[in-house]
């Protein structure tokens, strides 16, 4: 359910601006997005899980933040995560 830690350093790299960057939007919102996938999988065949499924808007909410923000600072880049992403149409 979880990122394991060898898809997360997969997804630093992918992602990443320069060397030894873990924390900037795109790569938060990366990480983000692999765990909603994630817990979305999960949710197929759990249905009534409502415990995680609070979990999963909190990440969702926090995920739509990020991108808000990073739209707001740089519109390229925002364009370039969501179609990396391909989280929008």
């Amino acid at each position: 359910m979880s990122v394991t830690p060898d898809r997360k350093q997969e997804i630093i790299k992918e992602f990443a601006t320069k060397d030894g960057d873990t924390g900037s939007p795109e790569v938060q919102i990366a990480i983000l997005t692999e765990r909603i996938t994630n817990l979305t999988e999960h949710f197929k065949t759990h249905k009534k899980d409502n415990h995680s499924r609070r979990g999963l808007l909190k990440m969702v909410s926090q995920r739509r933040r990020m991108l808000d923000y990073l739209r707001g600072k740089e519109e390229k880049r925002y364009q370039d995560v969501i179609a990396r992403l391909g989280i929008r149409k």
